[in-house]
């Protein structure tokens, strides 16, 4: 390490900065300890540690849909052509057959209307695209009797129509120039883009409203539209098949138009001509008219060719279906037939810059969205794909049997504002897009799935947590960031268990499939697997000792005994196999499952079972030195039931137990109906002392405390972290009443896991509810590890505290138990009701009092820093009793307490001690303080 150190101090021209990183550098190349490194293993750790930072990013952007999808029938008809999104987030949709169709986001449908009149005698005409014109709350209909129509946006009712056009227009598109000016473009079924640059549109509108009738529609030819002023038509022979998408774009001011023609698969042109007099002067003299014959050819609707230096050619392999052009990324994307969606810059068509090869079928959709730097594309198959838009990579798949999507591809409309897609088919599908917003409220999750297990590496300052499903995270525990994490650890088994060795450079995981493994903990390699010969069971628990420059690895399990590996990280072998069990296992050892383990340097060794026996070892020798037995539950020997009394905490109290103190006690176990027992170990060993933190006595699940066994953290079932001063408990022998609780709160809605304290600062926590925290040792919320917004350990300004995380808000476990909270108000009684009450009670049977509260009455004080300490200031608990009618409300604010009935007539009082007659006190409420009035009482 010294020469490694002094290597990088002058490769980074640095004497005395950054010693700390480079350390850390050298520890994880050496990943095995063995105090030195090779060119090698730096080479790897190089390759593995890049390629971690780029699976790591792809898990950052991972995004997905809403699946299935939202889906509504449709009747009978012709084939949906185009989608239409309204500033009012209405979609129109229109079928081939005339039906449009108005529908909400939520897809109910608004209103219905066939805009071709059947009865007609004329030959049934047919849509072949639709646009619309909002700033003048119109509707473009192109049918397929050459035709331009325009309706009324708000009731479909006819307006006007250009007839007489030289081809079917198949595409079409709209923009508006202010002011009041508009460009109407479409491609046409002879590969044409045609162009109509309108001036004074509203009054050019209504002119061509006057017009006579064709078929109840005002109609105008192209041939004559063409001669009003405010009217300029360009007809551009760009394709040499049908257009297939054609789409104006003004940040450009080009029109991009595809075909399935390949050698002018995609062409991006200008809309007027160019304005290179040089090429336009060698256009003129090369076909030698005049501009008088090209005005004619403009009127009489002839194509013209673009100058070379007026469009851009793209030649593309069987053609284009769909593109999409982004300006802010200044990519073109386009798909086709060949199912491969290709990235090109729309400046340079010689070779595509990117190709996303994943669909088995022809493209036919694409969006790109810059806002998310994500691109949307569809097949014909119905198969719907998401790409990273930075690296090409396709982020999420979703085909037809997942989506719900059925039937012949129609048209698909991506939704920027409400971040959705709309496709329809046979049916109208409308699939959600699942982002992480700022905005949007959400459950933070650290995992997938429920967490057993989290750990704190000091060597690195990092954060080690796994789930259930063999998945293993690595957070930063300054920030709470995710670094890295691999999955798969022990196949489809789990994971229960964790630990590190002693430099903190090897991770050891235990699991369900009955294996040990050791990670390298830099690059996430399985280093060794340490298994038994026998039947594999499941392994609960693991710790990893070092006795006499000795190192090994013990694990228990419900195989009942205590396996030992002993740790050569020169044993090139991948497969270790444990040490002969102890003699005193084999004969005096556990009878049932063993669920936990835990080690007090320097030699004791703790170990309890399903039964609630703990069995105190001697690891050097593997002898047994005590054996406890956990007493039963009193409520459960009362009601005469069997009691579960299995012990699945233990926790030794080290600086008692180094010193082998023959009074106090030196191990804290768990135990059943909740309760908590102090052991003496030395001199005899009994249990001294035994409480129930939780009012409900919710089974105790995890037990640390700190390292000079001043304070234990005691945690539920429920999700409560409750602190306890035990300094000076039981150190002088038994104990008849519970330490004194320094506090407590709800760290999490479900059973807490795992606790773990951290440089006697914070605390670490995990649950079954999926999530990993971190707190402050009083109790501050720090924050989630996989929170949107990371935290600065050093600066509390950053920690989520007061908030709390919303789950424990909305728990209802989380309401305080308290009798003015639960409803249990004293009622007023007269004091024949009180006799009554008397006689009633002493002929009822005793009652054991509700467990859920103490017995001893809770200071209002200290309920109110309870309240507050769970709960924001602006947030009320919900009543739990409805008051009757005329109950006044400044009773509810009311303290009561229990008043010892008796049958004589009470004395009257005797006033004088105050000073005043009863009825003429005061009393001021919180309300009225300050100045206001005194109320009477």
């Amino acid at each position: 390490m010294e020469t490694f150190k002094c290597i990088m101090k002058q490769s980074m021209r640095s004497q005395n900065k950054n010693i700390e990183q480079i350390q850390q550098l050298f520890m994880k190349i050496d990943y095995e300890s063995v105090g030195r490194i090779q060119w090698d293993g730096l080479c790897t750790y190089l390759q593995l540690e890049y390629s971690e930072q780029a699976a790591a990013l792809a898990r950052q952007k991972e995004v997905s849909f809403q699946l299935p999808a939202a889906l509504q029938g449709l009747s009978y008809g012709g084939p949906v052509l185009r989608i239409l999104s309204m500033p009012d987030d209405t979609l129109i949709m229109i079928r081939e057959d005339g039906a449009i169709y108005f529908w909400s986001l939520q897809l109910k449908l608004k209103r219905r209307k066939r805009v071709f009149d059947k009865s007609t005698s004329r030959k049934p005409r047919w849509v072949t695209d639709v646009i619309s014109m909002p700033q003048y709350n119109k509707l473009l209909i192109g049918t397929g009797n050459r035709e331009i129509q325009l309706y009324e946006l708000s009731n479909l009712e006819p307006y006007c129509q250009i007839g007489g056009l030289e081809a079917v227009p198949l595409k079409l598109d709209y923009c508006y120039e202010d002011p009041d000016k508009c460009l109407i473009l479409y491609g046409d079924d002879q590969g044409c883009v045609n162009i109509l640059s309108l001036a004074s549109v509203r009054e050019l509108l209504r002119t061509w409203k006057k017009l006579p009738q064709i078929e109840n529609m005002p109609n105008i030819s192209i041939n004559h539209a063409v001669i009003s002023p405010n009217v300029n038509y360009i007809r551009w022979k760009v394709h040499g098949d049908w257009v297939t998408q054609l789409n104006y774009y003004d940040s450009i001011k080009a029109v991009i138009s595809s075909s399935n023609h390949e050698p002018t698969a995609l062409v991006i042109g200008c809309t007027t001509g160019t304005t290179n007099v040089k090429q336009k002067m060698k256009e003129i003299r090369g076909v030698r008219k005049d501009v008088e014959a090209r005005r004619e050819q403009a009127f009489f609707g002839l194509p013209q060719r673009r100058a070379e230096c007026d469009q851009t050619v793209f030649h593309i392999y069987k053609g284009v279906k769909a593109f999409s052009f982004c300006k802010r990324k200044n990519l073109l994307l386009t798909g086709g037939m060949d199912r491969i969606i290709r990235v090109w810059n729309p400046y340079l068509p010689g070779k595509p810059t990117g190709m996303l090869k994943s669909h088995t079928a022809p493209v036919i959709y694409i969006h790109v969205s810059a806002e998310d730097n994500k691109i949307f594309s569809m097949s014909t198959d119905n198969t719907i794909k998401i790409w990273d838009l930075e690296t090409d990579s396709c982020l999420f798949t979703a085909s037809s049997k997942a989506s719900g999507i059925k039937g012949d591809f129609a048209a698909c409309l991506y939704l920027p504002e409400s971040r959705s897609l709309c496709v329809a088919t046979d049916t109208v599908a409308l699939l959600h897009l699942r982002l992480r917003s700022p905005s949007e409220p959400c459950l933070v999750v650290s995992h997938q799935e429920p967490v057993p297990c989290c750990r704190y590496n000091p060597a690195f300052r990092q954060v080690v947590s796994c789930s259930e499903a063999s998945v293993v995270k690595v957070w930063d525990f300054e920030t709470g960031r995710l670094l890295s994490g691999f999955t798969g650890a022990h196949g489809n088994a789990g994971i229960t268990c964790l630990t590190f060795d002693t430099s903190g450079r090897r991770l050891i995981t235990g699991g369900r499939d009955g294996c040990l493994k050791i990670w390298s903990y830099n690059n996430g390699h399985c280093l060794h697997t340490l298994k038994q010969d026998e039947k594999q069971s499941e392994v609960c628990d693991c710790t990893y000792v070092e006795v006499n420059q000795n190192r090994c690895i013990i694990a228990v399990g419900w195989d009942r005994r205590i396996n030992v590996y002993f740790d050569a990280p020169r044993d090139f072998h991948h497969f270790w196999k444990p040490q002969p069990h102890w003699q005193d296992d084999l004969n005096h050892g556990h009878k049932e499952d063993i669920l936990c383990v835990a080690q007090c340097p320097p030699f004791l060794l703790a170990t309890s079972s399903y039964d609630g026996e703990v069995i105190i070892w001697n690891v050097i020798s593997g002898h047994i030195y005590c054996k406890l037995n956990t007493p039963p539950c009193s409520d459960d020997a009362e009601d005469g039931k069997g009691s579960d009394r299995c012990v699945s905490c233990l926790t030794f109290l080290k600086s008692r137990a180094a010193k082998f103190e023959s009074v106090a006690a030196s191990l804290i176990t768990n135990g059943p109906g909740g309760s908590v027992t102090f052991w003496k170990l030395f001199g005899g060993a009994c249990p001294i002392a035994n409480f129930t933190p939780s009012r409900d006595k919710a089974q105790v699940s995890s037990i640390t405390v700190t390292a000079g066994d001043a304070l234990a953290y005691v945690a539920d079932q429920e999700g409560f972290v409750h602190v306890y001063d035990i300094k000076e408990y039981g150190l002088q022998g038994p104990e008849l009443q519970s330490p004194k609780n320094v506090t407590f709160w709800r760290a999490h809605v479900s059973v807490v896991t795992s606790l773990e304290l951290i440089e006697e600062k914070f605390l670490l926590s995990s649950s079954l509810d999926h999530t990993v925290r971190l707190w402050s040792a009083d109790g501050k919320y720090i924050g989630t590890f996989g929170q949107q917004s990371p935290w600065d350990i050093f600066t509390p300004a950053s920690w989520s505290h007061p908030r709390v995380p919303c789950e424990i808000l909305t728990d209802p476990q989380s309401t305080p138990a308290h009798p003015v909270l639960g409803g249990d108000v004293a009622v007023l009684h007269t004091k024949e009701e009180e006799q009554d009450k008397v006689v009633e009670e002493k002929a009822k049977p005793e009652k054991t009092p509700n467990p859920r509260f103490p017995e001893d009455p809770i200071p209002e004080v200290e309920m109110k820093e309870d309240i507050d300490q769970w709960l924001p200031l602006d947030w009320n608990p919900p009543s739990r009793r409805t008051c009757g009618p005329g109950w006044p409300s400044i009773y509810q604010t009311l303290r009561c307490h229990e008043v010892t009935c008796v049958s004589a007539v009470g004395e009257k009082p005797d006033l004088s001690i105050i000073g005043s007659d009863l009825f003429n006190v005061n009393f001021l409420t919180k309300e009225q303080e300050g100045g206001e009035a005194a109320q009477e009482h």
